[in-house]
């Protein structure tokens, strides 16, 4: 029967940081040369390593397969721990850096689109000038994806939403706005130019949008329903940002986008786009900060993060 071990026992029994370092590349790589090669001992030494954790953990931490090796129940938890690990002192390492060179950092962030546009953009020219020597890495994407880089410790925190799904403990979640949502498309398009558009006159028009289960057709979709609209037509299913511009300026489509994006393309006075003049009260669910579970931000990183928090949510003109 497995005995209950204790964080001392682990200890005293040998538990060193190069069996966490090891366990957390096999979790990532699932194969023990490859794992020896991230953590840059030959295979042997490795093995090695795994079978004394097996002696002291007490139990199989692995099993081997055909195709190389999976993690058992035990190794699963003790690898996800040895990760943790590894994430918490890499961040205290960066403290002590940052710290002894006065707010010089480095900072990973990831965002959806909206906030990294109204939101991001501006904190970060704001740091350009109060910390000059503060450089950023900003990732835009889709907040399951942020989530994925959030635990593989690619991003110190995300501006998105919480994932679907059993993982969502994993992650610390404070709200921060809703995010209103607009219509685009080209200038001068037919219902640009008509005195008085209905909302009925969208359904004349090819819509092009995210996958339909994505959180913004979903919430465009129940909207549409709610003003006792059928779906708009659809021939074309998107979330690359440069494939809608580019359709809408060479075709009638229209298309929902968060409102932060659709200002910051339509407000010069040059811009080929422009926001339809008809309101649906699409709103998508609220935007807020993300980070792993009772992490630790590094200083610059939570500098960075409470200035995020702390901006007044925009209005719509």
């Amino acid at each position: 029967m497995f005995q209950s071990l204790s964080a001392d026992t682990l200890l005293q029994k040998g538990l060193k940081l190069s069996h966490l370092r090891l366990l957390a590349a096999l979790l990532e790589t699932g194969q023990i040369s490859a794992a020896a090669d991230r953590i840059r001992v030959a295979q042997p030494a490795a093995s090695r390593l795994l079978a004394e954790v097996e002696r002291i953990v007490g139990q199989p931490v692995h099993h081997r397969t055909g195709r190389g090796m999976i993690l058992t129940a035990v190794g699963q938890a003790l690898a996800q721990r040895a990760q943790r690990i590894q994430m918490e002192l890499r961040d205290a390492a960066r403290d002590l850096a940052e710290v002894a060179t006065g707010g010089v950092g480095h900072v990973r962030i990831g965002s959806v689109t909206g906030p990294a546009i109204d939101r991001l953009l501006p904190v970060l020219r704001n740091a350009r000038l109060t910390a000059p020597q503060v450089t950023a890495e900003v990732i835009v994407a889709p907040s399951d994806l942020l989530c994925e880089h959030l635990l593989s410790g690619r991003i110190d925190f995300a501006i998105g939403r919480l994932p679907e799904g059993p993982n969502r403990d994993l992650f610390a979640f404070t709200a921060i706005a809703p995010e209103p949502v607009a219509l685009v498309t080209r200038k001068g398009h037919p219902l640009t130019l008509h005195p008085n558009p209905q909302l009925s006159d969208l359904l004349t028009y090819d819509w092009v949008m995210p996958p339909r289960d994505s959180l913004l057709s979903r919430a465009v979709l129940a909207r549409l329903r709610a003003h006792g609209l059928e779906d708009p037509p659809q021939r074309l299913s998107t979330a690359s940002f440069l494939l809608i511009f580019a359709l809408l300026h060479q075709s009638n489509a229209i298309a929902p986008l968060a409102r932060a994006v659709v200002q910051s393309f339509t407000t010069s006075a040059d811009s080929p786009y422009v926001e339809l003049p008809l309101d649906l009260g699409i709103q998508v669910e609220a935007f807020g900060l993300l980070t792993r579970a009772e992490a630790i931000l590094p200083p610059v990183a939570a500098r960075l993060a409470a200035d995020i928090q702390a901006m007044p949510q925009s209005q719509p003109d």
